[in-house]
């Protein structure tokens, strides 16, 4: 209810109980008083309109209080829910992971499944190639055996022949020539014979020397068991049989294109039997090619990461074995403050020839030449030793690097930490490149010279070479009833093709051991020379 109707109300009641005392009422006092609640309900209505104004601001706090916490828990609920999008995502982007993981490792178990069964495919196919050449080479024997038979009964019949016709002829002879000719059979016979019984003795002999030989070779290899021996050059590999050379070569040639980018050497495979042939200008690749082809053959798996890591495994022991050399030509040689990069230059000079010689073993003997020298002319022998020690030092690098190995070898042993004049000047003047400065420069150059001029140390030239060649076939063709004559193994060997019809086997057993006798008596030679004599019969038919 309004306030003025509420004093109306009031005003009301009070004048209508007591009307007859209000005429007797004090009237100023009465319009004071209605004055004052007048005053005081306006003071009132002014204090209730305060309040009632304190209260709308206090409900409008509130409101924009829970507004703003309503806005806050929006706020939480959404960064709550992009944590947990955020975390699934996670979740399954990890487990996405896992099951391509697990993928992957079943996609290579499957690619190992499938290597093995290749590689037990041809272990198969190589077996059934060896069964197969087996009995080619059984096969071949017998027909071999049944030619020698039809080729003896032949015979027979040809000396049964031969000796009716000299009865027949004996009959009209007089007893001296009788006599010659009974003595020209038994002579022929006898050498034939002696011959035979030649052959059995040389034949025991060789096989109990072979006996004797793979005893000593056990028994080296017991006692002194090493993992593996480096050669010192490799230009071929031997292997045991022809079908390891499709295994080298790999399905579309992939093992030899892993060989050749592993090593940086070419790999022949052509039809040289029992051999492949590694071609290669830096004679440490050419090396680490051939180790890693031999050991590859000797374990038979074939394949390109078998391939990385034998190559990786020889190019880890070439460099130790290059260390090792050259530590050991240094300490040999007694030389003192070389630099590591100079000792492994020398190293690298082990595997590195010049006209057949190996230029590590040359320096040594130029070093020891070059002190001998020195020392009786009264001069430093240490000195001179150092010099003709490092004078080919250049050919450790002279591939890898423009001008000639003096030059190249004097800049490199002047970087690595030598300052002696005389020993520089012989590095670079050896071979008279620079007018030399010290007395010990032409010292190295003699004794260089002395120790490629001794005999066996280099190569003999060309003209020579073909000459004894010529002269080892000219000795075969004048043994008789000799047909080919070929000298193979640059000297080594001389094959000698012979009439079947006019020699057997114990003559040709004789022309061997006569021809080999001759080229000892009319030819010098190293080492030694093999003769071998080839006797067939080949039959050819023509089907029209």
């Amino acid at each position: 209810m309004p306030m003025h109707d509420i004093w109306f109300e009031s005003w009301s009641g009070i004048l209508l109980a007591d009307v007859p005392s209000l005429l007797a009422f004090d009237w100023t006092a009465a319009f004071t008083a209605i004055a004052g609640i007048l005053v005081g309900g306006v003071a009132g209505a002014v204090a209730l309109k305060v309040i009632a104004g304190s209260v709308i601001r206090a409900a409008r706090q509130e409101a924009e209080t829970l507004r703003s916490a309503a806005h806050s828990d929006a706020e939480s609920t959404r960064q709550k829910a992009e944590l947990d999008a955020e975390r699934a995502a996670k979740d399954r982007k990890a487990e996405v992971d896992r099951e391509a993981a697990e993928a992957r490792a079943e996609i290579k178990t499957a690619q190992d499944r499938i290597s093995k069964r290749e590689d037990t495919l041809d272990e198969k196919l190589d077996r059934f190639a060896s069964r197969e050449s087996a009995m080619d080479k059984r096969q071949s024997k017998v027909q071999k055996r049944e030619d020698e038979i039809v080729a003896q009964a032949e015979a027979v019949a040809v000396r049964d022949a031969d000796i009716t016709a000299r009865l027949s002829e004996v009959a009209d002879l007089s007893q001296e020539d009788a006599k010659v000719q009974l003595l020209e059979r038994v002579g022929h016979e006898s050498e034939e014979e002696a011959a035979a019984v030649k052959r059995g003795i040389i034949e025991a002999a060789e096989s109990d020397a072979k006996r004797q030989s793979r005893e000593i070779t056990i028994m080296a290899i017991q006692r002194f068991a090493a993992e593996h021996v480096a050669e010192s050059t490799v230009r071929s590999v031997k292997i045991p049989s022809d079908d390891l050379k499709g295994r080298i070569i790999g399905r579309e040639g992939r093992n030899i294109r892993a060989i050749e980018r592993a090593t940086g050497a070419d790999v022949l495979v052509d039809d040289t039997p029992g051999v492949i042939s590694v071609s290669c200008f830096d004679p440490i690749r050419r090396a680490i090619a051939g180790e890693s082809l031999a050991r590859l053959v000797a374990d038979g798996r074939v394949h390109p990461s078998r391939v990385e890591e034998i190559v990786a495994n020889v190019k880890s022991d070439m460099e130790e074995q290059i260390s090792e050399k050259g530590n050991e030509a240094v300490m040999e040689a007694k030389m003192r403050g070389l630099h590591p990069k100079i000792v492994e230059a020398m190293g690298k000079l082990h595997f590195r020839t010049s006209f057949g010689q190996n230029v590590l073993r040359h320096s040594m003997e130029v070093a020891y030449l070059s002190q001998v020298i020195a020392d009786q002319l009264g001069l430093d022998g240490s000195v001179a030793r150092r010099c003709g020690f490092l004078h080919d030092i250049g050919k450790a690098m002279d591939h890898e690097m423009e001008g000639g190995h003096p030059a190249i070898g004097m800049e490199f042993a002047k970087r690595f930490g030598e300052t002696r004049e005389e020993v520089l000047n012989a590095i670079g003047g050896h071979h008279g490149d620079i007018p030399s400065t010290s007395p010990y420069t032409p010292i190295v150059m003699a004794a260089d010279a002395v120790s490629g001029a001794r005999p066996g140390a280099r190569r003999e030239s060309m003209e020579l070479y073909i000459q004894r060649l010529k002269q080892l076939e000219d000795i075969a063709y004048d043994s008789g009833s000799v047909r080919e004559v070929y000298a193979i193994q640059a000297g080594r060997e001389v094959r000698v093709i012979v009439d079947s019809g006019r020699v057997n086997d114990d003559e040709a057993f004789i022309i061997a051991d006569k021809i080999a006798r001759k080229v000892e008596d009319e030819m010098t030679f190293p080492g030694e020379i093999k003769v071998t004599v080839l006797r067939e019969t080949r039959a050819e038919a023509t089907a029209r």
